[in-house]
């Protein structure tokens, strides 16, 4: 199934946390211009970064919240790049039908309300709803794809996202810089986060590239091993 090809682009501390407080502590805008040299004019996110960065304070509550119940796409504008914000239950409320330039792209799940893609309609922002229960990741990539013309990909976290694209098969290369400072609290989010299956083998990485920057900061490149 044609899908883009995807990067896993992150920024942690030497333990492998990412809480987005914590990392700007310890790091500069190396992530931006590293996130520049990948090439890629579409970037994913999840929920709670959207919601930490992006998205309006309050949730949608829809009033009748009659569910969705089947796969579908809407394309509100085409562009060269899209933020694309992955929201399972179609909470996340928006400010604007843009984020830094770039076209709003909202992934639901079928669960999610026909309210709320009507409330996306109206502000003219873009969805693909596809996926019972959860979304159906490998389905979502293959209608960026199709039907937005999505060639590269990079999935920005947190962790759980992550998570989610890595169980799917869905990452291709992983670009992982590791900030110079530790966190060690106890609870928080790692890069690749929320994998139920204990029993689940390593997902084996190849290095490409490795590379310093000047605050100590250092840029690791793998390809993943199929």
């Amino acid at each position: 199934m044609e899908r883009p090809y995807i990067i896993c682009h992150m920024i942690a501390s030497v333990d492998g946390r990412i809480d987005c407080a914590m990392v700007d502590k310890i790091s500069g805008d190396e992530y931006y211009t590293a996130l520049q040299r990948l090439g890629c004019p579409t970037n994913l996110t999840g929920r709670v970064t959207m919601e930490h960065y992006s998205a309006e304070k309050t949730p949608f509550a829809p009033i009748e919240n009659r569910p969705i119940g089947h796969t579908t796409v809407h394309v509100a504008r085409k562009a060269d790049g899209y933020t694309v914000a992955v929201d399972t239950m179609g909470r996340l409320r928006w400010p604007a039908a843009e984020i830094d330039g770039h076209p709003l792209l909202c992934i639901v799940s079928e669960d999610a309300s026909q309210e709320y893609l009507e409330a996306l309609r109206q502000q003219g922002i873009s969805y693909i709803a596809t996926g019972k229960n959860s979304i159906d990741l490998p389905q979502a990539m293959h209608l960026l794809r199709r039907d937005f013309g999505v060639e590269r990909l990079a999935v920005l976290g947190g962790g759980h996202i992550n998570g989610g694209f890595l169980t799917a098969g869905l990452i291709d290369e992983i670009s992982l810089m590791i900030a110079p400072g530790v966190d060690g609290r106890r609870g928080w989010t790692a890069v690749f986060d929320g994998i139920a299956d204990q029993e689940r083998q390593p997902v084996h990485l190849s290095l490409t590239d490795v590379e310093r920057f000047d605050n100590g900061t250092v840029w690791l490149r793998y390809k993943t091993e199929r």
